[in-house]
């Protein structure tokens, strides 16, 4: 990225005080028509921080072959999941896109290949809790896909060439589950708070304590933390969001925890702010 580069951000998005990074725990699609304490959290979380001029979301439902990062004006909702009932596939979230925010990203990322997509859309790792944040759909919102041929130490440093975003009042979220292993979910327990197997509880106990304590390094190797690691993410899709929040964090911003609890046994949904 050159000067002109820069020049060019700052003629498209004005200079703001620097943006917050979000990591939010998604879960279940149905928390996009359901109002409970993690929807809650959602909304509470938009108060605390700066209306963004725009939204750059990584979704664990995006996970391709390369680099895309969606630019066009009219993004489209994505449904994409099955067996729900018929309202949540009647919702639609009409934000726009920007394409001016795809094609800086693109040059922010250089010299990794990141290709402008034009069939995407938004999918509902990031619709359904946006739209809790922002209801009226009035801010346009871009999705930058993870590479699944990469490795987590990858995805850490690729994030940090984004952080001049938040310069420009770009809110960047991360969507996905910290702990995340479907197969082995309590269906009788799926919506009590508090639920959650004994290597769960281990796993989410070791996380926190290192994202506590900025010991990212050992989130990045999260495959070296042992069984109660392996069993937590038991595939990268839903936790390399968390690798790009924490990648955007500098040494001298705080990180908290908010939606911080277990459910169905084997799903976290504890979320992150770093400001």
């Amino acid at each position: 990225m050159n000067l002109n580069d820069l020049n060019q951000i700052s003629e498209d998005f004005q200079k703001t005080p620097k943006m917050p990074v979000l990591f939010l725990g998604h879960g279940s699609p149905m928390n996009a028509i359901e109002d409970n304490v993690f929807v809650q959290g959602f909304r509470n979380i938009s108060k605390e921080i700066p209306t963004p001029n725009a939204i750059l979301c990584v979704s664990a439902h995006w996970f391709t072959e390369g680099t895309f990062v969606t630019a066009m004006q009219h993004p489209k909702t994505i449904h994409d999941f099955y067996g729900f009932p018929k309202e949540l596939f009647d919702v639609e979230y009409p934000a726009s896109g920007s394409p001016e925010l795809a094609h800086k990203t693109v040059e922010l990322l250089s010299p990794a290949l990141v290709e402008e997509d034009h069939n995407w859309g938004l999918d509902h790792g990031a619709w359904s809790v946006v739209r809790h944040m922002f209801p009226e759909a009035n801010i346009p919102v871009i999705q930058l896909s993870i590479d699944y041929t990469k490795s987590p130490q990858y995805h850490f440093e690729l994030a940090q060439r984004l952080n001049k975003l938040r310069e420009k009042g770009i809110l960047i979220i991360g969507s996905g589950n910290i702990v995340h292993n479907l197969r082995m979910i309590d269906w009788q327990n799926i919506n009590t708070v508090g639920s959650g197997w004994d290597w769960a509880i281990e796993a989410r106990e070791k996380i926190n304590h290192w994202l506590m304590d900025g010991d990212f390094q050992k989130l990045i190797d999260y495959q070296k933390q042992g069984t109660s690691l392996q069993y937590a993410v038991p595939s990268p899709d839903h936790f390399l969001p968390l690798i790009y929040t924490l990648g955007l964090k500098d040494k001298s911003e705080n990180l908290s925890l908010f939606n911080d609890a277990l459910i169905g046994g084997s799903l976290s949904m504890t979320s992150v702010l770093v400001h």
